[in-house]
């Protein structure tokens, strides 16, 4: 089978079920996702550590290489962490799911997002970038992408121009196909020629949902966003949420439905799409094939709190693969 490399913002998702009040204590926005310090995170932490919080690695790509090591693709991971115990969780995780976890270190602390979920449902977000924003361009070297045949980056990298340039340049050196996740509306308009010269010249593979897909190639709708993506790539995906995506390879177009699910948090849907899409990809699977397999892990990520799938979800998806692929 052939194997995937990731690189992103390598982060330590934590999730902690928290009242209103304790959430009023810590005075930060709610409902919404706000940076803070390695200070602020760590006194949020140690308010609320009695209320068993949960951790995981994460960051987009991080969860969509996980997502292809649990499918059983051979997987590898480039990011940046501190010396220090979140650190060590974040590789031993990586490793632990079958993943070649090439991590470097950096001064400060490793990154966190936290997630605080009180009783209503609402989920406010404090986010510690930390280490992981301090991956820099010479740490690549073409040793890091050769052996591998597909390369998938987060589009949040793209506020490093220099890394970004670089890690699609090593990649393509090594002849690996590019996959890139645009990952945020916001980090797409704030990067946009950028990103549209990086997609032109390095990109194989791009997922986008709605939103980063009109504001990449200044569509008005999501069929459009997709025609105008197709020609400057090989593969254009836009994901539609719970009205499926849509897929394009030249001239051929297709729409997948997504699955029935309950859907309780969509954190993690779009980095789980990507995942079951490249394996059906990996694979030589057809377009459709792919998609479906896309709709298959988020649909079942949205069903837990959080960006990771429990062993019980895992065994759905496993029940639910060979009618995927017949």
């Amino acid at each position: 089978m052939k194997k995937v490399l990731g690189l992103g913002n390598a982060l330590v998702d934590i999730l902690v079920r928290i009242d209103h009040d304790v959430l009023r204590r810590l005075e930060l926005p709610k409902s919404c996702m706000t940076l803070v310090s390695a200070a602020q995170i760590n006194a949020i932490l140690k308010q609320v550590d009695a209320l068993a919080p949960q951790e995981a690695c994460g960051g987009s790509a991080a969860n969509t290489i996980a997502g292809l090591a649990r499918l059983g693709a051979p997987t590898g991971y480039i990011g940046k962490i501190g010396h220090d115990p979140y650190g060590e969780f974040f590789a031993g995780e990586m490793r632990r799911h079958g993943t070649d976890a090439r991590m470097f270190y950096g001064a400060s602390q490793t990154g966190r997002a936290l997630g605080l979920i009180t009783p209503d449902s609402e989920r406010t977000f404090a986010t510690f970038l930390g280490a992981a924003v301090e991956l820099d361009a010479t740490d690549l070297s073409p040793e890091l992408f050769r052996g591998w045949d597909y390369f998938h980056i987060e589009g949040y990298m793209a506020q490093n121009h220099a890394l970004t340039r670089e890690a699609l340049r090593l990649a393509k050196q090594e002849g690996l196909e590019v996959s890139f996740d645009l990952a945020s509306h916001n980090v797409v308009r704030e990067n946009l020629e950028f990103l549209q010269e990086m997609v032109g010249r390095y990109v194989d593979i791009v997922f986008a949902n709605e939103d980063e897909a009109m504001a990449f190639s200044g569509a008005h709708s999501p069929a459009d966003a997709l025609v105008t993506i197709a020609p400057r790539c090989a593969v254009a995906v836009v994901k539609l949420g719970k009205n499926g995506s849509l897929v394009r390879r030249r001239e051929e177009e297709h729409r997948v439905e997504c699955i029935p699910a309950r859907a309780v948090d969509t954190t993690g849907a779009g980095d789980l799409y990507a995942a079951g899409f490249l394996y059906g990809l990996i694979q030589g699977h057809p377009l459709p094939v792919c998609g479906r397999l896309g709709s298959l892990l988020s649909g079942k990520v949205v069903e837990v709190v959080g960006a990771k799938l429990d062993e019980a979800k895992w065994l759905e998806i496993e029940a639910a693969l060979p009618g995927m692929l017949s």
